[in-house]
C-alpha cells in the first residue's frame, strides 16, 4: 500500500483544551478515507493540520511525503481543499472564480474543461449568488479540483442541501474516486460516509475510537448500517451535528 497520508499521535489543544488527542491514521494513495464523528470531536482540526491551516502542537503528519506546517507552499500545488464555511463574493461569475483559482496553481488544469466535467460550463457567466446550492456545491469542488491535486480534503461536503442536490454531490466524489484521486471526506452524515468511504476514522472526543470500512465496522459490532455501528462504537446519538 502506497501512503498519500500519514498521520500519528496527533495533538492540538485550544486554550488549554485539547480538541485533538493522539490521532494517529494512514491513508492509501487512491482510497476515499471518512472522518466521522459528534460535534466537536476535532474532526475539521486534524483535517486543518493535514492541509496546513493548522499547526499541530505535537505529532507527525505526512501528505504526500511532505510536512503540511512547514512545506505548505509545495503541498499547496499538489491539494485541493474544500472547507465547510466555503464562499465566494455575490458578483463574482463562476468562469471569474475558476480562472481566479487556476492562476494559483503552475500547471492547472484547463479550467473550462474542469467546469464542463462537472456540468457548470452551461452557467459559467452567472454570478455565484445566483447559484442554486448544488450549483455552488459544485463550484467548490471544481475550485478545489481545478489544480489537478493528486489529494482533495472535502470538509461537510453536503451540509445544508436539499436530498437531491446531496445525491447529485455524491455522484460527483464518486467520479473523483473513479479519476483515482485520493480523498478526505469530513462527515457527520452516516449514510454519506457508508455510500462514499473506503475506511473511515470514528473520532471521539479528540481521538479515534474506530478505524476501519464501513462493512468492518458494521461487522464488528453486528449492526446493519454505518449509523447503527457508530451509535454502538460511541454510545452517542448526536450524528446530525457538525463538528470542528
Amino acid at each position: 500500500m502506497t501512503a498519500a497520508i500519514e498521520v500519528s499521535d496527533l495533538s492540538k489543544s485550544y486554550d488549554g483544551t485539547r480538541a485533538v488527542d493522539g490521532v494517529s491514521f494512514t491513508v492509501a494513495a487512491g482510497e476515499t478515507f471518512g472522518v466521522i464523528g459528534p460535534n466537536g470531536a476535532g474532526k475539521t482540526t486534524t483535517v486543518e493540520c493535514l492541509t496546513g491551516l493548522r499547526r499541530p502542537d505535537s505529532g507527525t503528519v505526512r501528505v504526500l511525503g511532505l510536512d503540511p506546517a512547514r512545506e505548505r507552499r509545495a503541498l499547496a500545488q499538489r491539494i485541493g481543499v474544500q472547507l465547510q464555511e466555503s464562499a465566494l463574493p455575490d458578483r463574482l461569475k463562476v468562469a471569474e472564480a475558476m480562472r481566479l483559482f487556476a492562476s494559483f496553481y503552475a500547471a492547472p488544469d484547463d479550467w473550462r474543461a474542469v467546469l464542463d466535467r462537472w456540468s457548470l460550463g452551461s452557467i459559467a457567466g452567472r454570478a455565484y449568488a445566483d447559484l442554486s446550492g448544488g450549483q455552488k456545491q459544485r463550484l467548490q469542488l471544481a475550485l478545489a479540483l481545478v489544480g489537478g491535486p493528486e489529494v482533495v480534503v472535502l470538509d461537510e461536503l453536503t451540509t445544508g442541501l436539499d436530498p437531491l442536490a446531496r445525491r447529485e454531490t455524491w455522484t460527483l466524489v464518486g467520479d473523483l474516486k473513479a479519476s483515482g484521486t485520493t480523498a478526505v471526506l469530513v462527515s457527520h452524515f452516516m449514510d454519506e460516509a457508508e455510500e462514499l468511504c473506503d475506511r473511515v476514522a470514528v473520532i471521539v472526543r479528540g481521538r479515534v475510537a474506530a478505524l476501519g470500512s464501513p462493512r468492518d465496522l458494521m461487522a464488528r459490532t453486528g449492526t446493519g448500517s454505518l449509523e447503527q455501528a457508530y451509535l454502538a462504537l460511541t454510545g452517542s446519538a448526536r450524528t446530525g451535528e457538525g463538528s470542528r
